[in-house]
């Protein structure tokens, strides 16, 4: 499985529409595997759908993010996860063992039932 996560510094990048980074990592027999970073630009709708298909993105998780994105991101098939606040090294390595993420790393203010995914 692909897993994107939008990163900012070492942490969840708070923002999805103004987030720049994407750490990708292929999760096997919850193993975290090939590690790598891509620039993207969220504020292009087209070019994000585009980015995150030719990736082969399969989970996305990510802070903060506009319902357009949202919506956009999952009609394109992506399990989104939203809302996700915290350390992406933690994070990364618990959804990797099939721990769940949620609430545990919501971000301040948000509730389970407002996540999509």
């Amino acid at each position: 499985m692909k897993i994107g996560i939008t990163v900012w510094d070492e942490r969840i990048s708070p923002v999805f529409d103004s987030a720049h980074m994407l750490l990708i990592a292929d999760i096997k027999n919850k193993e975290i595997k090939n590690l790598s970073r891509e620039s993207f630009d969220p504020q292009s709708e087209g070019r994000l759908v585009q980015e995150l298909t030719h990736l082969k993105i399969e989970v996305l998780i990510c802070g903060a993010v506009s319902e357009s994105h949202s919506t956009l991101i999952e009609a394109c098939g992506i399990h989104l996860i939203p809302f996700i606040n915290g350390n992406v090294d933690t994070i990364l390595g618990e959804y990797a063992k099939g721990k769940s993420i949620s609430p545990a790393f919501l971000m301040p203010g948000c509730r389970q039932n407002n996540l999509v995914g």
